[in-house]
């Protein structure tokens, strides 16, 4: 491979914002057919580079080469035409049209000389889908009826109905489970085999061993390492240039028998009781205590009753049976009200939907839970307000410590702890946690655990819930692993290891 001329050439690429210089002088250079991994922490400069690549942004300075000739994408209709195709994190498809109207969507399919509409867009988009092992997608349905890993595979159908040399998947496996993540591999492969070559973005350094041939780092707006081996590069080595530094231990150090965690936690009384809890066609009855100090995780498949779940304990769904209690007394079924005031926060897997008023500042989105603190005689006593949360945002170590910035324009993980940081100035007793580190970096991620964990041992009770099997085993202190919506095992974490909670997820049986 390494003997052809490159496919794509990015040369000294330079591009600054207001006051940011986002990238400054990156190189980047992939071969047709490979899978070339582009890594870095948020905020690293990745999502600006792709955005130049797509043509979505122009750049101040560098070269482009395309197939050896020099190319500057005006638009993304531009780079599509030149066989550039990019699949966002945040998908770019509009919900009220149909899956064949998303695919096609700018590119229609001709006959003639006459734009294909009704069955025959239907039926190629049908092929299309079926090819990416979907055939189950309705091409009539409305894209946003469809679940987070349907409108992905919608959003691949789009880049394959043009003719493309170049995908870049950006956090592709975000919203899949393992078999989904399989499926994806099987497509990437099929495509590489082909010619297609593919940029292929991820936090999972496992899936980059898995899937990928090189990798380029980028660090601060530059590219600190290119055309490394993905498969034999140590893992310690990618991480130090990732974040300039070495990461020895990702997840914190449990605390000591008797101290905390499970065997600690177990002397308290449980703060969170969950009896019977049930919702027909999401999860079976659930019983479950979750005391002071301790660490619980739910491990299962995308679609196993884990998100909703947590969204019942808040609230946010309302029950068919069972109750939610908070030191012993019963909360009213379906009022996120009365969940956040008998002291339960979530932080949900959408942060950016779900969670944050992304025009507002820091300072907004930490004090939302707690307005009424600071009303005097009907007015907001802003200057109250802004000091609480800045002591909010101090604590959790939110870079930059300014409640006035911005939250749109923080990394993901500092976002997440705009949202940890709401929670912590109401005083919750019960934070729920929904992929608490999805989309986040590895540096990142590093510092949310040991901000979970601390929390954990000043008294606060988390339930966690994540796809990722390691990262459940490593922060939780118990598991329960679920299956299509029951509990099929409840261990401490460190009885399981990550081959066993998969075929508990995959073919367990519930448990007595």
């Amino acid at each position: 491979m390494a003997t052809l001329p490159p496919l794509l050439t990015m040369h000294r690429i330079t591009k600054s914002f207001p006051g940011v210089r986002a990238l400054d002088g990156v190189d980047l250079e992939v071969q047709a057919g490979e899978v070339h991994c582009l890594l870095g922490q948020n905020g690293a400069g990745k999502s600006t580079l792709i955005k130049v690549l797509a043509g979505a942004h122009q750049p101040d300075g560098g070269e482009i080469t395309w197939g050896g000739e020099p190319v500057s994408p005006a638009s993304p209709i531009a780079a599509m035409r030149l066989g550039i195709a990019t699949i966002y994190q945040e998908l770019d498809l509009v919900g009220g049209l149909s899956v064949a109207e998303n695919v096609f969507l700018g590119n229609e399919p001709t006959s003639a000389g006459f734009v294909v509409r009704g069955a025959r867009a239907r039926a190629a988009a049908a092929r299309l889908l079926e090819r990416l092992g979907h055939p189950e997608i309705d091409p009539a349905r409305h894209v946003g009826e469809l679940s987070a890993a349907q409108q992905q595979i919608v959003s691949m159908a789009r880049a394959l109905s043009h003719e493309v040399r170049l995908i870049v998947m950006d956090e592709p496996s975000a919203a899949l489970d393992p078999d989904e993540v399989d499926n994806l591999f099987r497509i990437v492969a099929e495509l590489t085999a082909d010619g297609v070559a593919v940029v292929y973005i991820s936090h999972r350094l496992e899936e980059i061993r898995r899937i990928g041939d090189r990798v380029t780092v980028l660090k601060d707006g530059r590219s600190v390492a290119g055309g490394l081996p993905a498969d034999t590069t140590p893992t310690r080595d990618i991480v130090s240039l990732m974040t300039g530094r070495t990461v020895e231990h990702v997840f914190p150090d449990r605390p000591e028998e008797g101290a905390g965690g499970t065997d600690g936690a177990a002397a308290r009384d449980p703060v969170l009781r969950v009896e019977g809890l049930t919702r027909r066609g999401e999860f079976a009855p659930l019983d479950l205590a979750l005391r002071p100090g301790e660490i619980v995780g739910l491990a299962g498949l995308v679609g196993s009753g884990r998100s909703e779940i947590l969204e019942t304990i808040y609230g946010a769904r309302r029950p068919d049976a069972g109750r939610v209690l908070v030191d012993g007394v019963p909360l009213r079924p379906g009022s996120v009200r009365a969940a956040v005031r008998a002291g339960i926060g979530l932080a949900p897997e959408e942060r950016k939907a779900q969670a944050l008023l992304m025009l507002e500042s820091v300072g907004s989105n930490v004090s939302v839970a707690t307005l009424s603190r600071y009303a005097r005689a009907g007015w907001l006593d802003r200057r109250a307000e802004r000091a609480a949360a800045h002591g909010a945002v101090r604590e959790l170590s939110l870079r930059p410590d300014d409640p006035d910035a911005a939250v749109r324009t923080l990394s993901g993980g500092n976002q997440q702890k705009a949202v940890l940081a709401r929670w912590l100035l109401r005083g919750c007793k019960v934070l729920l946690l929904d992929e608490p580190t999805r989309g986040v970096d590895i540096g990142a991620r590093a510092e949310l655990y040991a901000v979970i964990r601390r929390l954990a041992d000043e008294g606060l009770a988390v339930l966690l819930v994540s796809s990722e099997v390691p990262e459940v085993l490593g922060l939780a202190d118990r598991v329960l692993v679920l299956r299509e919506g029951s509990v099929v095992h409840t261990a401490p974490a460190r009885e399981l290891d990550e081959h066993r909670v998969l075929d508990l997820v995959m073919e367990g049986n519930p448990t007595p």
